[in-house]
């Protein structure tokens, strides 16, 4: 292969390994409890009320930084995703017209 093309693929290499999410160094302070799976479940049912609250206060993220990882992750989709089912059937429904019956002229039975 020519120089142009290792400088390129090394260029492109470069580019995505910079993009590439580093470790939660706020996850490991000494002596604070991780959030887990059952407090992910909670926020994210509670996060239209968090992310209102969050842009007013500096101190209220909707976001638990110092979480345990993947099961805290899984816990707050979950709990967003219920929170979508049990209020979202009744907003996305279409309501249906019935229909009137009509005479053989065309004209709407009494």
């Amino acid at each position: 292969m020519n120089r142009k093309l290792w400088m390129s693929l090394g260029a492109v290499a470069l580019v995505v390994t910079a993009c590439a999410a580093g470790p939660n160094v706020a996850s490991h302070v000494d002596g604070v409890q991780l959030a887990g799976f059952w407090k992910g479940l909670w926020q994210g049912l509670i996060y239209p009320v968090t992310f209102i609250i969050s842009l007013f206060t500096d101190n209220v993220s909707v976001y638990e930084v110092r979480n345990n990882g993947n099961w805290y992750d899984f816990g707050f989709v979950a709990g967003i995703g219920l929170l979508h089912m049990v209020l979202g059937p009744g907003r996305s429904a279409p309501k249906r017209r019935r229909r009137r019956k009509r005479d053989s002229a065309g004209g709407p039975v009494a």
